[in-house]
């Protein structure tokens, strides 16, 4: 005999059946059409199964319907009140899109950017405002991709389960098998941080998802360690906390650059502008942006162009102009010299 219905899936299947009906479904065709109901060994198994699945649906919200025959009125029928079943019309304001886009851009990983779009052209179709997205142009943040790792270590985070990867250090180079108690992934200075402990080492540590190298895998069984507690999970995210904050001098041509402008502070009073500065700021606006790390702002900046000069400091300069550099010599080679912060032009 095959294997009994699952009672989930026969409430599925009743859901699916008493929504798509045409008019109404009698008792006598729910037990011969809808899958799972075949299983009640008698007449009273039935009855009970149906109506104990009737209330289970009621209780979950979905308005079932008791319809009677007009001229019959032992012949009784269900189906589902499309009208309160069926979501109202979504109806996004172009703002509203916006933030959906902004959230969106987010997700940057392969795995995870097929669904955000889809979902967001479906918004979009049914919205007032098709390319409500400009609104938050340039605004969106920035995050790598995590790679195969990404979804893996989501599953074994939601699941408690210890992982198995082989991972190469920032600091010393040194490529071993580690393996961890996942507690947390955070999206830190442009990529996806992993937050555990280190079983070989008793501690608490974090990984770049970019530096992990192959396959992760799962070790032992789901739920096999407890929750860190708050004072591990800040020590485990203690190295990438937000930063010193700084503040860029930036010469903007008029009109261009809004999401640079957007984040603008007042100038301070007395510049710390470099010489040439005037010539440059001669057809430009001098806009002070404070920023935690100079390679998030040159990736910011560089995708200006020379829109965006940048004036002070040196090493966001200097950042900026490698970009633009190695992105002008992506189809020759050898690579360009480095670049020196004595250059302001082209930033």
């Amino acid at each position: 005999m095959p294997p009994a219905i699952p009672p989930a899936e026969r409430l599925l299947n009743l859901v699916i059946a008493l929504v798509n009906t045409p008019g109404r479904m009698t008792k006598e065709q729910v037990r011969s059409s809808v899958a799972g109901y075949q299983d009640a060994p008698s007449d009273d198994a039935f009855e009970r199964m149906f109506e104990r699945d009737k209330d289970t649906l009621r209780d979950l919200g979905i308005p079932v319907l008791t319809v009677t025959h007009a001229g019959h009125g032992d012949d009784v029928g269900y189906r589902v009140d499309l009208e309160r079943y069926a979501l109202p019309p979504i109806d996004l304001t172009a703002a509203e899109l916006g933030v959906l886009a902004l959230a969106a851009q987010l997700w940057q990983d392969q795995s995870l950017r097929a669904d955000t779009t889809r979902a967001l052209t479906k918004l979009r179709a049914v919205g007032q405002a098709p390319q409500s997205d400009d609104l938050v142009a340039g605004l969106a943040p920035r995050v790598r991709a995590g790679g195969t790792a990404f979804g893996p270590l989501v599953d074994a985070v939601q699941a408690r389960q210890a992982v198995r990867f082989t991972y190469a250090a920032a600091s010393t180079g040194q490529v071993r098998d580690r393996v961890v108690e996942p507690w947390k992934l955070l999206a830190r200075r442009g990529g996806w941080v992993l937050l555990g402990r280190d079983r070989d080492r008793d501690a608490a540590r974090s990984y770049r998802l970019t530096r992990i190298r192959g396959p992760v895998r799962t070790v032992g069984d789901p739920g096999s360690f407890a929750p860190p507690a708050p004072e591990d999970l800040d020590a485990a995210a203690h190295a990438w906390g937000g930063g010193a904050e700084n503040l860029a001098l930036l010469a903007v041509t008029p009109g261009r650059a809004g999401a640079v402008r957007a984040r603008a502070v007042p100038t301070p009073a007395d510049p710390d502008l470099p010489p040439g500065a005037t010539t440059v700021l001669a057809d430009r606006d001098l806009v002070a942006v404070p920023y935690r790390h100079a390679w998030e702002l040159a990736e910011h900046v560089a995708g200006y162009g020379d829109a965006v000069v940048v004036l002070h400091p040196t090493d966001v300069r200097d950042a900026v102009l490698d970009l633009l550099h190695g992105a002008a010599d992506l189809d020759t080679r050898p690579a360009r010299r480095p670049t020196t912060s004595t250059e302001v032009r082209g930033a």
